[in-house]
């Protein structure tokens, strides 16, 4: 997946969330699309400033990628 299209859903996924929800959904990015985000290539910190949010939250995208491993979404 183009790093246009992560930045778009990660986008999504946080502008979308509820109050007190943005991380959770920056964590649940990370976890389901872990394997297009590896695939891709590209810096965690340049998947969020694609989608317009702060490049600290590249840390909190890898915790998701790490999380993939582990858990699955329900």
């Amino acid at each position: 997946m183009p790093l246009e299209t992560l930045g778009k859903l990660l986008h999504d996924a946080y502008f979308n969330a509820g109050e007190g929800e943005k991380i959770t959904m920056i964590h649940l990015f990370g976890i389901r699309d872990a394997d297009e985000i590896e695939c891709c290539g590209a810096p965690c910190r340049d998947i969020a400033i694609k989608a317009g949010i702060r490049e600290s939250y590249a840390t909190e995208i890898s915790k998701g990628v790490k999380l993939a491993l582990y858990v699955t979404v329900k």
